[in-house]
């Protein structure tokens, strides 16, 4: 079951990217609601600051905000990272525990998970770390999102050869965020390949559904938002590049400790 939501996860973001398309009240100091006054509004307000420290370009203004909202989050992300190749490791003495323990009685399952959590204990792995920084990850995002989807000074603005407020009329900016997207998901694709699990699949299905639905998504919206998603997602391609060489950097020292 947890595996089928976390499978979920980025589909909900969309259906929540999409949800806040629909969400056009400008966001003010008056604006309403927690999530207007504590995540929208800081971030609107740190936008228009920072295009007023660059003259007004607030173009250069979403972009900055975007890596540096993705280089906070950072942490997270190679936390993640770091605790998912443990636990690929770890998978061998996993599987030998289940075939120790692979009864279906209640004593027997009781053992497993004693023994499981104590596996974890010694290799430092914390089993927790799953959807819940992966939910907290989309909803900075989103916050971003919304903040600039809804702030009004934007729309009024250009940045190179387009209009903020309006889609880019050379489609550029969608075969950028869609390039950036696919390259992204395809590293973390081909690093999913080299220990195959369930999970695989769904990647390989966000392999070519997510660059897609990027593309189709920018290709309407305000450039802006395309924008947004060309910043955010050739950061997280280049993150994800970081990450797979760090992984394979840290897979050598492990053979070269058991050698």
């Amino acid at each position: 079951m947890k595996r089928k939501l976390l499978g979920l996860v980025p589909f909900i973001f969309i259906i929540s990217f999409l949800s806040g398309c629909s969400s056009r009240a400008p966001i003010t100091p008056e604006s309403t609601g927690f999530w207007n006054h504590y995540f929208v509004f800081p971030i609107s307000y740190i936008i228009q600051f920072i295009a007023h420290v660059m003259g007004d370009d607030y173009g250069l203004s979403i972009i900055v905000i975007t890596i540096l909202i993705r280089l906070v989050l950072s942490p997270i992300v190679i936390s993640l990272n770091d605790n998912q190749l443990k636990m690929q490791q770890l998978q061998p003495e996993m599987k030998r525990l289940r075939e120790t323990y692979a009864s279906k009685d209640a004593e027997t399952q009781k053992k497993l998970n004693q023994e499981m959590m104590k596996l974890y204990q010694e290799h430092k792995i914390n089993p927790a770390m799953g959807c819940l920084p992966v939910i907290a990850q989309m909803f900075i995002l989103m916050a971003l999102y919304n903040a600039i989807v809804r702030t009004k000074a934007i729309s009024t603005h250009t940045f190179l050869w387009f209009d903020l407020g309006t889609a880019d009329p050379l489609h550029i900016l969608p075969l950028l965020a869609a390039l950036a997207t696919f390259v992204q998901y395809f590293v973390m694709y081909k690093r999913s390949q080299q220990n195959p699990t369930p999970q695989s699949q769904q990647m390989k299905m966000m392999l070519y559904f997510m660059p897609i639905m990027i593309f189709m998504m920018s290709f309407k919206l305000a450039a802006a938002i395309g924008l947004y998603w060309v910043a955010g997602n050739t950061f997280m391609a280049l993150q994800s590049i970081y990450l797979d060489k760090r992984k394979q950097k840290k897979q050598a020292m492990m053979l070269e400790i058991t050698k």
